[in-house]
């Protein structure tokens, strides 16, 4: 991997490999996390907003002229970044690279495409609130976060989105994408990175983004929010405040997520799925970026059963504490081999990249996997009593009866 830093503050990761493709993605340093109660979903706007139409190309010219060649184009908004990507066949890559930065630099912000564009992001959030899987996250980082933003969904609210105007939507775009808050990463079948830099380098250095630091209060005590719908089953997330990943903390509940929640041969899996029959979707998530951190245990089940897989938990969580070798080993292996794996797919490694120049340097993947290897039994037995307590929070999306 090689870094290169432009004089307007434009970062530049390159990670060359023998591929027949390549991917180049531009990850703003901005998302929901960044936003004020009435800017709320705006950064998922302006990621919208930049399909729609350049100063060069309609929205139908952006897709096509990557698509009509097998390349892939996409992007999306989370708590602290906004990416867009591009995936193309390498022979192709001058193309990818004059349309994304197109996007990036020139996008049109029309007034009628505003208007329609909000319907379509109204319609995602209904999609959500509809889909009890993907819910009962919202309602999950609602109750467990009491002052980070983290706390507000990723593509805000109706009434938000709604107000936006052409105006808003300028000033935060003009504000965030600015090279000094950008990375590019290209990762694949390119040795040079000369046209990038020619891409990128015109654009002018803005004001640096400022992080209001957060002062999150500890949870001491378990709390849970209930929902009630007419589904067929209950959707449970159990889960706690972490750590932010540049702690060596977040390691050790990497390797904790593997020991229980590794697919089919993760402990929960096993107790919940395999012995007992409670669930058809159980699974274990951990989330940890620039300054926060959770993990959560989520469960797919019926109403009756809820208390029942909420002890299996805890006690797995105890057993933890005598954890073996054998267990750590495996999720050691199991979280290398993921990684391995990755590494060959261009766009998720191209992401990776983004990510952890974001948190701090790109080089930081290169000792991800000695980090892991240098967990210990103590490591986890001290994280598990220190974080995976009885100060849960229990989310719930209940079925009625």
């Amino acid at each position: 991997m090689k870094s290169y830093t432009l004089k307007n503050g434009l970062k530049i990761v390159l990670h060359r490999k023998k591929s027949n493709s390549v991917v180049i993605e531009v990850s703003i340093n901005v998302g929901s996390n960044y936003e004020e109660p009435e800017q709320r979903g705006i950064s998922h706007v302006i990621e919208h907003m930049l399909f729609e139409g350049t100063l060069n190309r309609t929205q139908n010219q952006i897709a096509n002229e990557i698509e009509k060649l097998g390349g892939e184009i996409n992007a999306a908004t989370s708590h602290d970044r906004t990416y867009f990507y591009i995936k193309i066949p390498k022979k192709h890559f001058e193309i990818g690279l004059d349309v994304i930065a197109d996007m990036i630099k020139n996008p049109l912000f029309d007034e009628k495409i505003i208007e329609k564009e909000k319907k379509v992001v109204i319609d995602e959030i209904n999609l959500v609130l509809d889909e009890p899987r993907f819910y009962r996250w919202v309602l999950f980082l609602k109750k467990l976060y009491k002052k980070h933003p983290i706390k507000n969904p990723i593509y805000g609210f109706k009434e938000t989105v709604k107000a936006m105007t052409k105006a808003d939507l300028i000033k935060f775009y003009e504000k965030y994408y600015i090279p000094n808050n950008m990375i590019v990463s290209v990762v694949g079948g390119v040795s040079s990175i000369a046209n990038v830099k020619k891409a990128f380098g015109d654009l002018k250095r803005g004001r640096e983004v400022k992080i209001e630091k957060i002062s999150e209060p500890r949870q001491r005590t378990a709390q849970k929010i209930v929902e009630k719908r007419k589904t067929m089953q209950s959707y449970v997330v159990i889960g706690y405040k972490t750590v932010e990943r540049i702690k060596k903390e977040s390691y050790v509940l990497d390797v904790i997520a593997a020991i229980l929640g590794r697919g089919q041969s993760g402990k929960l899996f096993n107790e919940i799925r395999t012995k007992r029959g409670l669930a058809y979707d159980v699974g274990v998530y951990h989330e940890t970026s620039k300054n926060y951190g959770f993990f959560g245990v989520y469960v797919d089940t019926n109403k009756k059963n809820i208390m029942t897989v909420k002890k299996i938990v805890s006690d797995e969580l105890e057993k933890l504490k005598n954890v073996s070798d054998k267990e750590i080993k495996e999720a050691k292996t199991f979280i290398e081999g993921k990684f391995v794996l990755n590494e060959e797919d261009n766009r998720k490694f191209a992401d990776f990249i983004c990510f952890w120049e974001n948190i701090g340097n790109a080089n930081y993947l290169n000792s991800y996997i000695k980090n892991i290897n240098n967990v210990r039994k103590s490591d986890v037995v001290r994280v598990v009593k220190k974080y995976l307590g009885k100060n849960y929070v229990l989310a719930v999306i209940e079925q009625k009866p």
